[in-house]
């Protein structure tokens, strides 16, 4: 997987480049739509926490009485090409099937906001407002330069060694920059003297509680001291995922890992539930974005405990406010 990452690196990156420089030198013109646009995106290919990002930024807006709309792709869902409405805001009319792991838990966590999929995100954008959504954010959306937006975020660790879809040098048309805090002393300083015009802030992904059968109140991660836990994941990284297992004190970590965005068709589950049988864990762990595909409602592990781990960003409140400040704007540039 790293081999077809690198290599995919190696040709994205002049592509992006290309396509850049193309707006850029107004040879293509981005589209505006109705509504105030805030795009997520990120260099690397997969694993810097945007899905948590989305997460925070719609929860703090609902907080703020808007209606926030998620337009995202829905990567492999069946509603990539054709579009569709995952949720109006009252009602969910598909799952992960249709619209991809991501968009699935967030239409989950988030009843009241809008979530819409397919890869035309001008046409979404414009269905989020005739449906009354005022605000659209963008997963994924960094290299999606069809969309003029209000604000750009990119997330980015350095760090972490991930091949990039474009060089550091596209944060140039960046607004604010949301820099791993382990990208290591005098980083975020590197970064404001390359980019003069960019805000950066520093952010931590961190967890925000398990979830028993994915539902009622929050048990906090010291419910894992001294327990064998199996630990499922298909995600980007999953070593993240396994360090919090352990530094919340599992006695003893059992990891299985599945690719990004893994489905979890019957035989997946057969080799999980067989994987629990033979090893007798106190519990089985997953993420968030697996627990949309794996049916929490069934109870697929019998009387094994399943539980959730929630994650969330740690930001600074000069983060949400410069958001605000985009968004406000953004607004009244509307009329």
């Amino acid at each position: 997987m790293r081999a077809w990452l690198e290599a995919y690196s190696f040709f994205s990156k002049p592509v992006c480049a290309w396509k850049a420089a193309r707006y850029r030198k107004g040879r293509k013109t981005a589209r505006r739509v109705p509504l105030p646009v805030v795009s997520v995106g990120n260099l690397a290919l997969g694993g810097t926490g945007k899905t948590p990002l989305v997460c925070e930024l719609i929860g703090h807006f609902l907080g703020r009485g808007y209606h926030p709309a998620l337009v995202t792709r829905g990567y492999r869902g069946s509603w990539e090409k054709t579009g569709g409405v995952l949720s109006d805001g009252r009602s969910l009319f598909g799952g992960a099937r249709e619209a991809g792991d991501e968009p699935a838990l967030i239409a989950r966590r988030f009843p009241d906001a809008g979530v819409f999929v397919g890869r035309d995100r001008i046409l979404s954008c414009l269905k989020a407002e005739a449906l009354g959504f005022d605000l659209c954010i963008l997963d994924d959306a960094f290299q999606h330069l069809r969309l003029a937006r209000d604000l750009d975020i990119v997330l980015h660790h350095p760090s972490a060694g991930l091949p990039l879809r474009e060089g550091e040098g596209a944060l140039s048309r960046a607004d604010i920059l949301l820099l791993n805090r382990d990208a290591g002393a005098g980083a975020a300083d590197g970064f404001r003297s390359r980019f003069p015009r960019l805000s950066v802030f520093e952010y931590g992904v961190a967890p925000r509680g398990l979830f028993r059968d994915g539902e009622g109140p929050p048990a906090p991660l010291s419910v894992l001291k001294g327990k064998r836990i199996l630990a499922v994941a298909g995600i980007a990284r999953p070593g993240r995922f396994f360090d919090m297992l352990e530094k919340a004190g599992a006695a003893e970590l059992i990891p299985r890992v599945f690719p990004d965005h893994y489905a979890y068709p019957p035989a997946g589950m057969s080799r999980i539930a067989a994987l629990a049988a033979r090893r007798e864990p106190d519990m089985i762990l997953v993420t968030e974005k697996d627990a949309v595909k794996i049916g929490l409602s069934s109870r697929p592990f019998g009387d094994i405990p399943l539980l959730v781990l929630r994650l969330g960003i740690d930001l600074p409140s000069a983060f949400f406010e410069a958001v605000e400040t985009a968004v406000s704007a953004g607004k009244a540039g509307r009329g």
